[in-house]
């Protein structure tokens, strides 16, 4: 697990600048950094080392020297490539998954190594010869890679705030990004909130030749449902999960967990049974797991430790926040995990997390349906669609939230985990520069597309496996972990952990109103009872509650009447929301933390000189 960046100039010569540049990325390898030039490219890197710690330090060479590669991940399956490429005559230097990636390019090129690979990746290979870039991103985004023209010249890299050393680089913010953050939490876009600075996305890969850039798709994510009994179901899931358990704790250091209250991280505890474990919590009422996390881990004979964040310690984690994930990010359970990774570097450089048994097995809340819902989703679409036209615009009455939700198709309604607010609210918010006529729907509709004859659950999954676990659920795992310089690995969110998902049918997946229905029952074999039927809660933070408080209102009013974001917002509607929530008037909380998240974030990076 480490970090990259690099460019490719004709006219930047100077090789502090790539120095420069990969300074900015220390916390994502600060074991060691190495550099590659060659023509017109440049190539920084930074280390954690994870495997084979000796010789493993890059970019590394191939051994005619004309073909380089920097990387970050790991991949699970490299022993295997490994061996099929001995065979084929290749040597090696190193016992790294580094150097497979590089000869398994050379020997089957670009589309064919990137077929083989099983893990998490982002990588860049500078092929001298043919003059060409080659640039891949792993299959469902797990790692990060930036990319950006500034000039003629062409950067990429592991985070944004490395391209802000470059000299030829212009720091401006994306006017088309704050609207549309303010609806999700996060930034929906292609494009980052520095202009000009794109996402490569989840299973494609570039090649960069005489100045132009060619992106292609790789892997494609479908759902094709074949016929399986339930048990047949959970007997796959508990094998899939043994096996990807097992290669994600490949390891030249050692391997610990996070663990919550929550049924995914307790399902990989209870299967890897690591030495150590580490949980958070906050030290109000019914906002703390950590007692569960404990108890658990005195079950299996593992140390749990935790801690409890103070309301002090999380907003000063906002700022920290907000710098590590180059975008601003309005997911609350960013500073917990920020703490929790800080927590678990004191200990280990590497721990296995739960994320995506939620995506691929049909995990959040909102998949399921309590009974009064499914009665009344048996009506007619055509009078329940006439039912919503009709009370829309009325007041809260009791019933209208079944109307509405199960009035409007899914396509219409749902656009991932969490909603802030509309798309009317938040252009109602904001100035005039900053308005946008792209709604959210417009953003989810090429999703829902792909899956336009499926039913409505599948739809749900698929559009948060293309949007919700990219942009929020993987960015704020991979930036928060290595803010704090330690490896997270996600044995749930796997290339056949995902081959054997996407062919259960929705049926096995919820059951009237249990998530993730076949995945708790395979969980249960290896858990207590309570663990397995515990609901979706994530990291619930007493936000809403705090800003209740005098204290803490004023830490974020401050802020709110900063010269500055007459820049962004209507003054007077955003102190009014926060008022309003202040008073007890109205439940604003969420609203307020978007908003509060992206000034934090201007002043970082644009209002100061700090970053």
């Amino acid at each position: 697990m480490c970090g990259f960046v690099g460019f490719c100039s004709k006219n930047v010569k100077d090789k502090n600048v790539i120095k420069e540049m990969n300074n900015q990325i220390v916390h994502r390898g600060p074991d060691s950094d190495g550099y590659y030039f060659d023509k017109d490219v440049n190539f920084g890197f930074r280390r954690l080392s994870i495997i084979d710690l000796k010789e493993g330090s890059q970019p590394i060479l191939n051994e005619t020297e004309d073909v380089a590669i920097i990387f970050n991940g790991e991949i699970y399956n490299y022993k295997e490539i490994r061996e099929e490429l001995i065979t084929k005559g290749y040597k090696f230097k190193t016992h790294t998954d580094t150097e497979v990636i590089l000869h398994g390019y050379e020997e089957y090129g670009e589309e064919g190594i990137l077929a083989k690979l099983r893990g998490m990746f982002a990588f860049t290979i500078w092929d001298s010869k043919k003059e060409k870039l080659f640039g891949a991103r792993d299959h469902f985004g797990i790692k990060p890679y930036y990319y950006a023209m500034t000039e003629g010249d062409f950067l990429f890299g592991s985070e944004v705030k490395a391209f802000l050393k470059y000299p030829k680089f212009k720091k401006e913010v994306n006017e088309k990004a704050l609207k549309h953050y303010l609806v999700f939490q996060y930034n929906p876009l292609e494009e980052t909130f520095f202009k000009g600075v794109k996402k490569l996305r989840p299973g494609h890969y570039y090649i960069y030749e005489n100045g132009k850039m060619e992106i292609k798709t790789y892997y494609n994510l479908t759902l094709d449902y074949q016929k399986m009994t339930f048990d047949e179901a959970v007997g796959k899931i508990e094998r899939e999960v043994e096996e990807s358990v097992k290669y994600h704790k490949i390891s030249d250091v050692e391997v610990g967990s996070f663990l919550s209250g929550g049924v995914d991280s307790s399902y990989v505890v209870a299967t890897a049974l690591p030495d150590k474990t580490f949980s958070v919590g906050f030290d109000n009422k019914g906002f703390n797991e950590t007692m569960y996390a404990k108890e658990l881990s005195d079950s299996l004979g593992i140390n749990n430790y935790s801690k409890l964040i103070t309301p002090d310690e999380f907003f000063e984690g906002i700022n920290k926040v907000q710098y590590y994930s180059d975008e601003p990010h309005a997911n609350l359970s960013s500073v917990p995990l920020y703490f929790l990774s800080k927590l678990a570097s004191e200990q280990v450089k590497v721990v296995l997390s739960g994320e995506g048994a939620d995506e691929l097995f049909a995990g959040y809340n909102e998949y399921a349906d309590a009974l009064p819902q499914r009665m009344y989703r048996k009506l007619p679409f055509g009078l329940r669609n006439k039912l919503y036209k009709k009370y829309k615009d009325r007041k809260h009455f009791s019933g209208k939230t079944i109307i509405m939700k199960y009035g409007q198709k899914v396509e219409d309604r749902y656009i991932g985990p969490a909603e802030i607010m509309s798309d009317e609210q938040a252009n109602s918010l904001v100035t005039s520069k900053y308005k946008n006529t792209v709604t959210s729907r417009d953003l989810t509709k090429k999703y829902y597309d792909e899956v336009k004859d499926m039913d409505d659950i599948s739809k749900r999954l698929y559009l948060d496996m293309k949007l919700w676990i990219v942009e929020d659920i993987l960015l704020k795992a991979d930036k928060m972990t290595m803010a704090n310089s330690i490896e997270l690995r996600v044995p749930l969110l796997d290339k056949k952990m995902w081959e054997l998902a996407r062919t259960i049918p929705v049926k096995h997946k919820v059951h009237n109103e249990i998530t993730k229905y076949a995945f708790r029952k395979a969980a249960k074999n290896k858990l207590p009872e309570d663990w397995a039927k515990r609901r979706k809660l994530g990291f619930v933070v007493p936000f809403v509650v705090w800003i209740r408080e005098e204290k803490y209102y004023k830490i974020v009013k401050e802020i709110f009447n900063k010269d500055f974001v007459s820049e962004f917002f209507d003054k007077e509607k955003i102190n009014s929301l926060l008022d309003d929530h202040f008073n007890n008037i109205a439940n604003n909380g969420r609203k307020i933390y978007t908003i509060y998240t992206f000034l934090k974030w201007y002043e970082i990076y644009f209002a100061t000189q700090t970053a």
